[in-house]
């Protein structure tokens, strides 16, 4: 390994510390010259030290160090990441930037774990700087490890302050949501043995959806405070249309075709899933608060949330599903199931696309109507849509660990975008709780698809 070489992996190895140092920054008000030190030497340090214990630790112990690294990593940034947003959503307070020892050394260990195992590859892939040495050649190369780590995590403290201090509402959350994802892209990379997620075509088709949550939030820059009614209902009909289609033949068709050797049995298993979806929807809404925002109908406990947050809070609970079909189709047509179409995958990512345009747009117009900042409002609703890439990752990794339960969780997310779909959208125009008709919908959903299925001869060509 040439100094070019050298100089490509220390950047590389820089990056999670870069992410995690402009979370540091967007979660203080003001960073002194003490705090970028600090953010600087811890990642610095352990970014060289780890490589240099992997090093000296020698081969031997390859297999047990790539088994538990990303295991640790994604503990560690979960809990710290989920921490973040547990804060930022809850009553406001003098905001802890969090450049303690104890907090600052989770984070340092976190962001080099992966480094352990680059020293090892030091072993087969000796560093050849100077004329010395292989130890001293590794000390040298886990020096400049460590200097560019230093001074990339500083940068990124001082990005993150710089944006902070200017839209500071949601910062949190975002910086909480990139620790989250840092930690799965650890672990699924360890887990995904097929290559699955190191595709580029999956990659970008994860990224669709957002596209849609980008344009829509970018209308807070706009001059426009509100939408018109007629437009409005038109866009929230056309949400719906796209979310039974996709819940109906994106989900539970390709659910009943993947249980069709079960015979009947098959169609109960997927009427069982479903339901059991509907439930998981029905309490995630019973149990976080949010206010859907043209119906100013408040759900969920009583709690001290600012209200945009509640009005962000309705659209992260009604993209969980999506995120989790989503997932569920992109495995599906990777895993190349046979009874997952080969085109189903982006095209169900375009169409959630289409439809996080209005959903992001009924977060940030309305956060700016309130008086929001126009940033605050587009950040607000960029968030919003943050669940489908996140759950999505989730369900990918359920889908390599058990395959065979991807037509299970293609039900279970039919069924829990159906009862977002009937229980959201007539709020808009009654301006009341619609629970107990968005239950009496899929109940009636779930009985005619039992119905339909279990007396068609499309069971009778099914093999079993």
């Amino acid at each position: 390994m040439d100094i070019f070489e050298l100089l490509l992996l220390a950047v590389g190895l820089a990056m999670d510390a870069f992410a995690v140092s402009i979370c540091k920054g967007l979660a203080a008000r003001k960073v002194t010259m003490k705090e970028f030190l600090a953010c600087g030497l811890w990642f610095g340090i352990f970014q060289a030290g780890m490589p240099f214990v992997g090093y000296l630790v020698g081969s031997r112990f390859e297999k047990w160090i790539s088994v538990i690294a990303p295991w640790m990593a994604f503990v560690l940034l979960t809990l710290i990441g989920g921490n973040m947003i547990k804060e930022a959503l809850g009553p406001e307070e003098e905001v802890t930037p969090g450049f303690d020892v104890k907090t600052m050394f989770m984070m340092a260990v976190a962001t080099s774990i992966d480094a352990l195992a680059v020293g090892i590859t030091f072993v087969a892939m000796p560093v050849k700087v100077i004329s010395g040495g292989s130890l001293a050649n590794v000390a040298i190369a886990v020096s400049i490890i460590g200097i560019i780590t230093c001074f990339i995590s500083m940068a990124g403290v001082k990005i993150g302050s710089v944006f902070g201090m200017r839209y500071k509402s949601g910062s949190e959350i975002m910086g909480g949501t990139i620790l989250i994802f840092l930690g799965l892209r650890s672990l699924i990379t360890y887990l995904d043995k097929a290559q699955t997620l190191s595709d580029a075509d999956t990659i970008f088709g994860m990224l669709i959806p957002l596209a849609g949550t980008v344009l829509g939030a970018g209308f807070a820059y706009s001059k426009a405070n509100k939408i018109p009614e007629e437009l409005r209902v038109i866009l929230a009909g056309t949400s719906a249309g796209i979310m039974f289609s996709m819940s109906a033949w994106g989900m539970i068709e390709p659910a009943i075709r993947g249980l069709s050797d079960g015979g009947r049995n098959g169609i109960i298993y997927v009427a069982a899933c479903f339901c059991g979806g509907v439930a998981v929807q029905y309490l995630l809404d019973s149990v976080v608060p949010h206010t859907h925002a043209y119906a100013d109908l408040t759900e969920g406990p009583e709690s001290q949330l600012k209200p945009d947050v509640k009005l962000m809070l309705a659209e992260v609970i009604h993209h969980v599903p999506e995120g989790i079909a989503l997932g569920a189709i992109f495995a599906g047509h990777f895993m190349k199931t046979d009874w997952i179409p080969a085109s189903s995958a982006f095209v169900l990512a375009i169409a959630i696309a289409i439809q996080n345009f209005p959903e992001a747009l009924f977060v940030s117009l309305p956060v700016k109507e309130r008086g929001g900042e126009p940033g605050k409002a587009f950040l607000m609703g960029i968030i919003s849509g943050g669940p489908v890439p996140l759950f999505g990752i989730f369900t990918v990794i359920l889908a390599v660990l058990f395959p065979a339960a991807l037509p299970y969780v293609c039900a279970v997310a039919g069924g829990a975008m159906i009862y977002t779909t009937v229980e959201e959208i007539p709020q808009i125009a009654t301006k009341k709780d619609n629970d107990k008709g968005a239950l009496a919908f899929v109940i009636g959903f779930a009985l005619v698809m039992l119905e339909t299925y279990l007396n068609s001869d499309w069971l009778a060509v099914a093999p079993f």
